[in-house]
């Protein structure tokens, strides 16, 4: 094992609405859940910290063995209730040349002066792929574990749902419900997820915007009865293991387009339901050298008007702009409220009010 993963205190998740009031979860047991019982979303107790020396270690493993071991190498911090063998495994079984066309997983390439790290080789052209394959591996290591079943009630604006079903299709143990907005998918995510046939995958369209899908994943999750007899979970990014496994990623760029354990970087992130760039906070958080997270949005433009004027403006599915982009057609953003948490210094009682 690498002294990364040797010596840490053990990792908990608490609620963003309850915080250190609850009692504070380990990874496999908010795994399954999705949201918290209060309706927040889980977050880490605190960041591990990658100091220099850390650093050092992650390029090395990564010059020397790949992404696979650089996963093991970052969520070994988050995920310590899993035997690190074990770990590993998933890991390289997730993140295979056949899936993503390379053993790079995430090549970089430079244009006009900027690094482009890419993202979309994986089975459905979208970068939770990335999240994906891995979510994959770990429901059906735990499901193995428990000998349980699960039912994943999801909400797509296209390319979640795509690379939910790609990757959760042929698992026995998992039945995956879709949701998605009526009319406001592309042709080609449609065909990705309509033309799948699989008798665990079951898409449904909803009147409206990805909002609306999202409201009803929501509301499902809070009866808890609903959910217990169902044994419910999710795949969109309300799931912390999707955003851990997205931090991934900002590190192997990270790596490959600096020379010295030390050099800062920008990235710049479409964005939609905050997902992945909170997935470069988090990054931040644990001491990458990232000098500035740059938010890039459409026309549907609520955090860019956030971060502008400090006003937060949820918009109505009406309001909501079908455009070019329908991944990022979006006005009500999930992880925002875990970027706030962090924002208030972790003052749970606040964010449960405003969310």
């Amino acid at each position: 094992m690498s002294a990364l993963a040797s010596t840490l205190p053990a990792m908990r998740y608490l609620s963003t609405r309850s915080g250190q009031a609850a009692q504070p979860a380990a990874f496999r047991d908010i795994l399954l859940e999705g949201l918290a019982p209060d309706g927040g979303l889980y977050w880490p107790v605190q960041f591990p910290q990658l100091d220099r020396a850390d650093r050092a270690e992650l390029r090395r493993l990564y010059e020397l063995e790949g992404y696979p071991r650089l996963a093991w190498a970052v969520l070994s911090r988050y995920i310590d209730d899993i035997p690190s063998d074990d770990l590993l495994r998933l890991c390289q079984r997730a993140y295979t040349a056949d899936k993503f066309g390379s053993s790079e997983i995430v090549p970089v390439t430079q244009w006009n002066g900027l690094w482009l790290a890419h993202l979309s080789n994986g089975p459905t052209a979208a970068f939770k792929d990335l999240a994906m394959q891995l979510l994959a591996e770990l429901f059906d290591y735990e499901l193995t574990r428990r000998d349980q079943w699960l039912t994943i009630l999801g909400a797509t604006s296209g390319d979640t749902g795509s690379a939910a079903e790609y990757a959760m299709r042929g698992k026995a143990r998992i039945q995956v419900f879709m949701l998605s907005p009526q009319g406001r998918m592309t042709p080609f995510q449609r065909g990705q997820m309509y033309g799948l046939h699989d008798p665990g995958i079951v898409n449904i369209t909803v009147p409206g915007a990805f909002d609306d899908c999202q409201d009803l994943v929501k509301q499902v999750n809070a009866d808890a009865a609903f959910k217990t007899r169902y044994h419910l979970g999710a795949v969109n990014s309300i799931n912390w293991a999707r955003l851990v496994a997205q931090v991934v990623y900002y590190v192997a760029a990270w790596l490959q387009v600096t020379s010295h354990d030390d050099e800062a970087v920008s990235f710049a992130v479409p964005t939609g339901n905050f997902g992945n760039i909170i997935s470069g906070h988090i990054a931040r958080q644990m001491g990458l050298p990232i000098r500035q997270l740059i938010l890039a949005t459409n026309e549907n433009n609520v955090l860019a008007e956030f971060f502008a004027t400090g006003l937060y403006r949820v918009r109505s599915s009406v309001e909501t702009v079908a455009t070019s982009s329908p991944s990022m057609d979006i006005s009500k953003a999930s992880n925002f409220e875990r970027f706030v948490f962090d924002l208030l210094d972790r003052d749970s009682a606040t964010v449960a009010r405003l969310f």
